[in-house]
């Protein structure tokens, strides 16, 4: 096919549908068939086919000769057809077409199975380019080529000698017809595509019709990803937009809740500790005694590595909420870890008698009794009211039936394991509460301002001085007798172990993975005479509670367990975790599940025992053996895993991206954060007679204004 010389030539008439929603039948070649193809691939309109972004491109400008053509490299030739056939076997049901082509330095067979129609596609003579992988050389041959036949006076082709587009596809479309079809697309209607932000994306960047042009048929590589960079920004606008204009509306609408506090109970709760806060501890302490003090309700997200102590500064921000008459709720993940902090906060909050109740979906447990407290009424007398406390649970304190009164603060640990949706339903809960969520995965800086944009963000980046080391060693399985000659070393000092494995069961003897119910048994004699429990999700929560307090009470040496330990679990005398099969696992999970050690003075050992120790399988652990920052592996584990993974695809709430790379596009992401706020100055300068204009979704299309509750957090 060759290109049309005048690109404007073919606009759409006034008052036809634009792109945005001219469904792809409106295309020459687009029949049911194909239309019922193309949403398998998400294209239902015309923009959809436009946004459609290639996989990948090929150069095949640069052509080789025949006899250089080397077996398992796709290239580019061109020669005369000099022969051509076909031939029908297993009688008739099958064939091959054959043609063969020569430059002068040698012979190509290309052959193409059960396609008996090509043999009308060629003629001896013609002239011919072929791209494809070489398999044999005797006789060189490729199978199933892109082809084009060269005409004379022909015009540029779009499928050979340029910079060719290669696409996800799917059954039935093949990469030829596609690009064809994208090539359509581009001729009739990218004119008339709507630059969705006029006047604010900045040069360099390209205009958004010649964005998508180059993203289809780069004149060069760097056109492609220059093309890339302005629809990435277009989607990172849109995001920013909408999160800034969210929390935009919460200010203009609210209130903040006065939880500044009165250090009544503060104090008593700092002497009594064992320790004292870290200079980054008292730090996010201001910023949040700040923030819970302001004109607006507080939205933030508190980072600390393992170990950091987010726990304590939670303690401190829900006492100055409970100073303040207002009652907390702190939503954990799992059952394991509402359990321990629901027994840590017990122990922090029952000298001061503060009420701590545990909910989860067994049922609620209350510790202490909601003695009245004495409140001045109008006329002077005292009135009984329940004391304000702290609630602390798994999702169940997301049900209908739980209504705390007078909510003041909310706490969310380890936010991405929940959705944006549970956030905002907790919230809910009260009105216009503060919000803390807190993470002990580091957040790169390009997901914390998409996936988090809507909070500021407090860093707790120092450890407490009195922890010890925590060595990282990587060994392959034949490794395995020395590493349990160490662990029972360790356990006969009088330390503790975990043991971890990527799975509860073995689901079939192929999968190389090992498994808790299988290994417990070979462990407890391995590790002889030191008592050896399991811990793992399918187990009731009394079972799990009995057998964290052995563990904890020293009764156990060892646990063996699945990834249920990875987060919340403080046993400062734990000072080995083995992890069977790691290279199973993502790093920030690793650098979680290593956490679980060296919370006390003693040094602590993390053994990573692979299974196939390969280069690149030493590499990728290899960044956690020389990294104890937890920022570092989070932004190795975003480039090498994908922020789905990362984080969890389900309850991220991760944007849908067709451009934007939360890996590697930091830049664009903060001037698209600068972008949005100035679209959003400038809206507010506006009369406030103007209607104001809809939000922008990630692919740039326009919505209807947001209507959005202003209570979401």
């Amino acid at each position: 096919m060759s290109i049309p010389a005048n690109h404007e030539t073919a606009r759409i008439n006034a008052g036809q549908d634009g792109p945005e929603t001219l469904s792809v039948t409106a295309l020459s070649g687009v029949g049911a068939e194909r239309q019922a193809q193309l949403a398998r691939l998400k294209i239902h309109t015309v923009e959809d086919l436009l946004l459609h972004r290639p996989r990948r491109y090929e150069d095949r400008r640069h052509f080789r000769a025949i006899a250089a053509l080397t077996p398992g490299e796709s290239a580019a030739a061109t020669g005369r057809v000099v022969a051509q056939g076909l031939k029908r076997f297993r009688r008739g049901r099958q064939s091959v077409f054959e043609l063969i082509l020569e430059d002068g330095t040698g012979r190509l067979h290309c052959r193409w199975w059960n396609m008996p129609f090509m043999e009308g596609a060629f003629q001896v003579g013609q002239e011919l380019i072929v791209y494809g992988r070489l398999r044999d050389l005797k006789p060189r041959t490729m199978d199933h080529p892109e082809t084009e036949i060269v005409e004379p006076g022909g015009g540029p082709s779009i499928h050979q000698n340029r910079v060719v587009p290669i696409y996800p596809a799917t059954e039935g479309l093949t990469q030829r017809w596609l690009r064809a079809l994208v090539w359509q697309a581009l001729e009739r209607h990218a004119p008339t595509l709507v630059d969705p932000w006029p006047g604010v994306v900045p040069p360099p960047f390209v205009g958004r019709e010649r964005a998508l042009r180059d993203l289809h048929f780069p004149g060069e590589p760097e056109e492609a990803e220059a093309a890339r960079q302005r629809l990435a920004l277009d989607e990172f606008i849109g995001l920013q937009l909408g999160i800034q204009r969210r929390r935009r509306n919460l200010q203009a609408r609210t209130r903040g809740l006065p939880c500044g506090g009165d250090n009544r109970f503060m104090r008593p709760f700092l002497a009594a500790l064992p320790f004292r806060l870290t200079e980054a501890q008292t730090r996010v302490l201001r910023e949040l005694r700040r923030d819970l003090s302001g004109p607006h309700p507080m939205r933030r997200l508190l980072q600390g590595d393992v170990g950091s102590g987010k726990t304590v500064v939670a303690a401190c921000a829900s006492l100055m909420a409970l100073e303040s008459g207002f009652g907390v709720v702190y939503m954990a993940p799992t059952e394991v870890l509402a359990r321990q902090q629901w027994a840590t906060f017990r122990h922090w909050f029952e000298p001061l008698g503060i009420p701590v109740s545990l909910h989860t979906s067994k049922g609620s447990v209350l510790t202490i009794d909601t003695e009245p407290a004495e409140a001045p009424s109008r006329s002077g007398s005292s009135t009984a009211r329940p004391r304000p406390g702290i609630a602390l649970g798994t999702h169940a304190l997301l049900e209908a039936g739980f209504n705390p009164a007078r909510l003041g603060l909310v706490i969310i640990d380890e936010q991405h394991k929940f959705g944006v949706t549970q956030r905002e339903e907790l919230v809910r809960k009260g009105r216009y509460p503060h919000l803390l969520v807190m993470t002990a995965t580091p957040i790169p800086r390009t997901l914390g301002l998409t996936l988090y944009g809507d909070l500021d963000v407090s860093v707790i980046d120092a450890l407490p001085a009195e922890r010890g080391r925590v060595r990282t060693h990587i060994r392959s399985q034949a490794s395995l007798p020395k590493v349990w000659e160490f662990v029972r070393a360790e356990l006969a000092a009088g330390r503790q172990a975990y043991i971890v494995y990527p799975r509860l069961e073995e689901a079939s003897l192929q999968t190389g993975l090992k498994a808790v119910l299988q290994e417990h048994a070979q462990l407890e004699r391995a590790l002889a005479p030191h008592a050896i429990g399991r811990l793992h999700g399918q187990q009731s929560p009394a079972e799990k509670e009995a057998v964290l307090r052995a563990f904890r009470e020293r009764r156990l040496q060892a646990l063996v367990a699945t990834s249920i330990i990875e987060v919340g679990l403080d046993v400062p005398n734990a000072t080995v975790m083995v992890i069977e099969n790691a290279e199973r696992f993502g790093l920030a999970q690793l650098h979680q599940l290593r956490g679980r050690i060296g919370r006390g003075a003693a040094d602590a050992h993390c053994i990573l025992v692979a299974t196939v120790l390969n280069p690149e399988t030493r590499g990728r652990l290899g960044v956690l053996a020389e990294n104890q920052d937890g920022f570092r592996i989070a932004e190795a584990d975003l480039r090498l895993r994908g922020p789905g993974e990362l984080l969890g695809q389900a309850q991220s709430g991760l944007p849908a991206l067709r451009f934007g790379d939360l890996a590697g596009d930091l830049a664009l992401v903060e001037l698209a954060r600068d972008l949005a706020a100035r679209v959003l100055d400038r809206e507010a300068a506006k009369p406030a007679d103007v209607p104001q204009p809809g939000t922008v979704n990630a692919t740039g299309r326009r919505s209807a204004a947001s209507t959005r509750d202003p209570k979401a957090p």
